[in-house]
């Protein structure tokens, strides 16, 4: 009997990475260093920065820093200023609460989505970052970076680019302001419990209560937002 050949159509060949590949990964290693930079007032509100000092001090080239920084005033975390420099935007308590408004809507879109379209490995992926989160105590540089990957897994679950651009104009703002303010009314362990919730949840496959344990987590954050007020 002869042997079946296979069709050639049968396997998609490996795709050849490029130069641009390696720009792609440049850029995200940018942005990613200094989001969080941003995020944990490494690089403060009002501060001045430039390409060339961004570019030194992360040992990248100008280009990827320069479309990281392109990126970040697009999120309004910095503000671009043509011919005259780049600068960290300042923080506003009330600007946060109108976020906070918009925030509940936009990630309840992006929750729903991610639940019903996540990978098993964005699934596993999520637990494992809900069993971490679970772990924290006092580490909050480390709660930040923890939050990013959340973020960022479920951004990549939901499968939708739109989603996904609107959430990061939300979520760096947001991880900055809970940083600059944690001191006057954070909860740490609490608020690593009500993530680790939510990502549980998602990683289950559980809409129902992943949408509930949005909203608690939305309604401890807009709680803690409110409190700064009165410090």
């Amino acid at each position: 009997m002869p042997t079946a050949t296979k069709s050639a159509h049968s396997r998609t060949p490996a795709r050849k990475k490029t130069s641009l590949d390696g720009e792609e990964s440049l850029f995200k290693q940018a942005y990613t260093r200094i989001e969080a930079m941003i995020a944990s007032l490494e690089l403060r509100p009002s501060q001045v920065v430039s390409e060339n000092m961004l570019s030194a001090h992360l040992g990248l080239g100008r280009t990827p820093v320069r479309e990281a920084l392109q990126q970040l005033g697009r999120e309004g975390m910095v503000v671009i200023m043509p011919r005259r420099g780049i600068v960290v935007a300042d923080i506003d308590i009330r600007k946060q609460l109108r976020l906070l408004e918009f925030r509940r809507f936009a990630e309840q879109c992006l929750i729903t989505l991610a639940n019903r379209r996540a990978s098993d490995t964005e699934r596993a992926a999520l637990k494992d970052i809900a069993d971490r989160m679970d772990g924290l105590r006092s580490d909050e540089v480390a709660f930040l970076a923890l939050d990013a990957e959340f973020n960022q897994i479920l951004m990549d679950a939901a499968h939708n680019e739109y989603v996904a651009t609107t959430m990061k104009q939300i979520q760096g703002a947001s991880r900055r302001f809970w940083f600059a303010s944690r001191d006057r009314a954070a909860n740490l362990v609490e608020t690593a419990r009500l993530h680790a919730a939510l990502a549980r949840a998602v990683g289950s496959g559980n809409e129902a209560k992943a949408v509930k344990c949005l909203n608690d987590l939305l309604d401890n954050v807009e709680a803690f937002t409110r409190a700064t007020l009165d410090h």
